[in-house]
């Protein structure tokens, strides 16, 4: 499980550091994509598999399930950890997250999200009071 923020800096060639305490779980590679609220996803392969798979199960007749999937994987890109932990972010991605140089990567559960700082300062601060008043209301009896 990915948990907690982090956050590095993209470098002049778009590629940047995930935390070491993730690395473990992404060794064998990596799926970056678009995610909501303009963050990317990254998924590790195996994790990615399983949510294409059950994507799939949606019915091809629905026109909404059409467009989710070709938004989610026409952005997909496959990437590999270099020797030191880094990821390239595809430009085509940099410019859909607003990634400029400044980052928040975050822990997402079963995957990692990174956005661009700002945005994801403005985001904590839209969520912050939504977050408190609804702990009972999005997961009955947890607290």
């Amino acid at each position: 499980m990915f948990l907690g923020t982090h956050t590095p800096r993209l470098d002049d060639k778009g590629r940047l550091i995930l935390p070491a305490r993730f690395r473990e779980q992404l060794e064998a590679g990596v799926v970056v994509t678009r995610g909501q609220e303009r963050c990317l996803y990254v998924f590790p392969v195996a994790e990615f598999g399983r949510v294409t798979e059950q994507l799939r199960q949606a019915p091809v007749t629905s026109k909404q399930a059409r467009d989710y999937l070709r938004v989610f994987l026409s952005g997909a890109s496959d990437e590999a950890l270099d020797k030191q932990g880094r990821i390239t972010v595809p430009a085509i991605l940099r410019r859909y997250a607003g990634l400029d140089r400044d980052c928040a990567v975050i822990g997402a559960g079963q995957r990692v999200e990174i956005w661009d700082m700002k945005a994801w300062d403005n985001y904590l601060a839209e969520q912050e009071q939504i977050f408190a008043e609804q702990a009972e209301e999005v997961v009955p009896g947890l607290f």
